[in-house]
């Protein structure tokens, strides 16, 4: 019985495999060499759809961010919940993905659904009647806050030992119980934050 044939190399298969790979190791797994070797093909072939390592990168983040909803920033939506729903979207896909999250923090680049998220940002806030600058500055801070919430667990971010914590921190002496609790704390935070960002601009909206 003949073999079935293997699926032609494409740059959807090399990207998703790129992925996997930052998903599963991190981002230092990725290069031609090793890509070619897990799809089953020779190294030059990947040249046929993609010039280097940074353009599959560019690709497979470019991925995770067309993941995120932005239809709430021209269906309506007021701007103040339009930018909590696009956030709690936008912290999904990244912590899906949290190993490519450094890589995204450089910067939309020319990845497409990075630069038609920020023009989608951009283009609410300023019609909502915020100034270009300001408009400019409230996009930057809201990628660093959700792009710095994925990059780690704060609540992870502490030993379960509670003697490391008698004497010398006091105030800590809960502390030993957040790793039990990781999505309630790190979700908690997530909303605060949120909540506090979306309230102190409302209160400075010039509209």
């Amino acid at each position: 019985m003949a073999r079935p044939p293997k699926p032609l190399l494409s740059r959807e298969r090399i990207v998703a495999c790129a992925l996997a790979l930052v998903d599963a190791e991190g981002l230092q797994a990725v290069s031609t060499r090793r890509l070619a070797a897990e799809l089953g093909v020779s190294g030059p072939s990947l040249y046929n759809h993609f010039r280097n390592k940074d353009e599959i990168l560019d690709a497979a983040a470019d991925t995770v961010c067309a993941q995120v909803e932005v239809s709430m920033f021209t269906d309506g939506t007021d701007w103040r919940q339009a930018l909590v729903e696009w956030a709690r979207s936008y912290r999904a896909a990244l912590n899906a993905h949290p190993n490519i999250v450094p890589f995204l923090a450089q910067g939309p680049g020319r990845r497409p659904s990075q630069l038609r998220m920020a023009d989608a940002v951009f283009g609410a806030m300023t019609e909502a009647g915020w100034p270009k600058p300001q408009a400019t500055h409230i996009g930057a801070l809201m990628r660093y806050f959700v792009a710095g919430s994925a990059l780690g667990s704060f609540a992870l971010g502490f030993v379960g030992d509670a003697s490391l914590y008698e004497g010398d921190y006091p105030h800590l002496d809960q502390a030993h119980l957040l790793p039990g609790h990781q999505r309630r704390v790190d979700d908690g935070a997530f909303e605060t934050g949120l909540h506090a960002i979306v309230d102190g601009l409302a209160a400075r909206f010039p509209g």
